[in-house]
């Protein structure tokens, strides 16, 4: 005992906690421990379900042939160089933060080393954002090729049909601000500015032995020398501002001249002032998406720089056409695409056109034939004019429900300029949700066959 007592004699002697009124002590509690160290022994792999979205994605991706984005790979086997990336982490990556919302290469380099299922993509490859930047951008006609393929398997399985197709125009907020606008007179002085900036930093480079302040001046040149290439880009935007504002001229010369001085971009050249659903007028793209009401499943996408969607419905199904070697047989579209020329060059190719008929300023029937008609107007006022055909067009609005997919995918303002930039975001955009319908649809597809 003696020796019990010796060795436990230093420890504090034990108190009875202080009773509650109701006769209960105090709480104990599980309290956060963050500086104890732990050994924990983990993999990746267990921890992603086997029913996580992320394997199915992976799954896509390993389905495809990369063989277009591993041939430009310098890094070879026997030659020296460091070993970039695996094509298909970098396609899993973006498809992935496309479909849960992330659209900054920034946010997704930090999720490859803080978010699970984004560390199991990577798989301990460690990725940077000038390199996720760089890919998304640089592979246009490729993911292009992938939706059109994509779409074709659907169609071989029955999921998805041409026959009957919906177009309709989405405004997409530009990354440029509206104070980046400037007139011709403004944007000449900002490139004199612009010019001489970078010949008086480039000598300066060149004179300057110093190792440390050539690397600053060199990065304060390359930042003046982009912004003198911007700014010729909104002076070669400017030049087509005015000579569409001249055809104008010639159809309506009153309205045109109550009009302002174009303006152009300094920051996004192709980005063009829009009024959009709000009723606001902010920089935008006008996003093109053709689509199979039925199946919500998009065929192709194209962006435009004009805040209306006349004109825009004989470029999409010439594309259709281009792609799918087929054009379908009813295509609906509101009205704001309903441009008589391009109705008539439907009619011609077989394509019978439902939307809404025009309501002019003088009151008269819309759907009344006119003396100017030519064959496909007549057909397409009597089409629309008969039950079957306003049936038909109801069918239309399911292809709104794609917009409210992208839109709650983060596609509510664009983060890079330039129109090529802009189709990759929106083809990436087109891929996931391709992919999640084409699940959808096989799950479907498979619970009726086992039903049957």
């Amino acid at each position: 005992m003696s020796g019990t007592k010796g060795l436990f004699g230093d420890l504090p002697e034990q108190r009875e906690e202080a009773r509650e009124e109701s006769g209960a002590g105090a709480p104990r509690l599980r309290e956060a421990c963050r500086d104890q160290l732990e050994l924990q022994v983990v993999d990746l792999e267990s921890l992603v379900g086997a029913e996580h979205q992320v394997r199915a994605v992976w799954s896509f991706v390993e389905g495809l042939d990369l063989t277009e984005l591993r041939a430009p790979i310098k890094a070879r086997e026997g030659r020296p160089g460091h070993p970039a990336p695996d094509p298909t982490i970098m396609l899993t990556l973006w498809l992935y933060a496309t479909i849960v919302g992330v659209g900054s290469a920034r946010a997704l380099a930090r999720l490859c080393k803080e978010h699970v299922a984004f560390r199991w993509i990577c798989g301990g490859v460690s990725m940077n954002y000038h390199t996720l930047a760089e890919f998304r951008v640089d592979h246009v006609e490729f993911l292009d090729r992938q939706l059109a393929q994509g779409v074709a398997a659907l169609v071989a399985e029955g999921l998805v049909t041409l026959e009957r197709l919906a177009q309709d125009g989405v405004r997409v907020r530009a990354a440029a601000g509206a104070k980046s606008f400037r007139r011709r007179s403004r944007l000449a002085q900002l490139m004199t500015a612009a010019e001489a900036r970078v010949a008086a930093l480039k000598q300066e480079v060149e004179s300057d032995p110093a190792a440390s302040d050539r690397r600053v001046r060199s990065a304060r040149e390359r930042a003046a020398r982009e912004r003198q290439e911007r700014t010729a880009a909104a002076l070669e935007r400017m030049k087509k501002l005015e000579a569409e504002r001249k055809r104008r001229e010639k159809t309506n010369k009153e309205q045109t001249k109550k009009q302002k001085e174009p303006r152009a971009s300094t920051t996004d050249a192709d980005a063009r002032v829009m009024k959009m659903a709000d009723g606001g007028y902010r920089p935008a793209y006008n996003a093109q998406i053709a689509s199979d009401p039925a199946s919500q499943v998009i065929v192709a996408v194209d962006i435009d720089t004009t805040g209306s969607d006349r004109g825009q419905m004989a470029p999409m199904l010439k594309q259709i056409e281009e792609t799918y070697e087929q054009v379908p047989k009813e295509y609906l579209v509101d009205g704001g695409f309903a441009k008589n020329e391009d109705i008539e060059t439907a009619f011609t190719a077989g394509i019978a056109v439902f939307a809404p008929p025009m309501v002019n300023k003088h009151g008269t029937d819309p759907l009344a034939p006119r003396p100017d008609d030519g064959a496909g107007m007549l057909a397409y006022r009597q089409r629309m004019a008969s039950d079957q055909g306003k049936a038909a067009y109801r069918l239309r609005c399911e292809a709104e429900c794609i917009h409210a997919h992208m839109r709650n995918r983060g596609l509510q303002r664009l983060l890079l300029g330039g129109r090529q930039k802009v189709r990759a975001v929106l083809l990436w955009f087109a891929l996931a949700h391709n992919l999640l319908r084409a699940i959808a649809l096989r799950r479907v597809a498979a619970q009726a066959a086992a039903a049957a």
